[in-house]
């Protein structure tokens, strides 16, 4: 069984900052990439930021300058610092994790991991 567990939100004034983190623990092979993804009430899920295994990282425009992504590898977890937030940062933050297999020169995904979420509020 994997479980992937956010922990990290709350609720914070605009111009605040938290941390996000989030762990993935069980039987899996290898953790490739790993990303960030939030649903604000009555929108889509998006992507907000992604790290693969090799440490490239990728942000939405919308969060450029002000989230930053990071992971540590030996403990299978990723961190979203997330600087000036602002009332539209405000939405459930999910946690993926792509179990891999890696080979010499490639991997290959087997299967993917959701958390259940962890809720951001920016408000004053």
């Amino acid at each position: 069984q994997v479980q992937v567990v956010e922990s990290g939100g709350g609720l914070v004034q605009p111009g605040g900052s938290l941390r996000l983190s989030c762990v993935t623990s069980g039987r899996i092979f290898s953790i490739g990439a790993m990303g960030w993804h939030r649903q604000a009430p009555g929108k889509q899920r998006e992507l907000v930021a992604a790290i693969r295994s090799s440490g490239t990282t990728y942000y939405a425009d919308s969060v450029k300058g002000r989230f930053t992504i990071s992971r540590d590898s030996a403990k299978n977890t990723t961190y979203l610092q997330m600087n000036s937030l602002i009332p539209e940062d405000t939405a459930v933050y999910y946690c993926h994790a792509d179990e891999v297999i890696f080979y010499t020169n490639s991997q290959r995904k087997i299967d993917g991991y959701w958390g259940q979420g962890t809720q951001v509020t920016v408000s004053s």
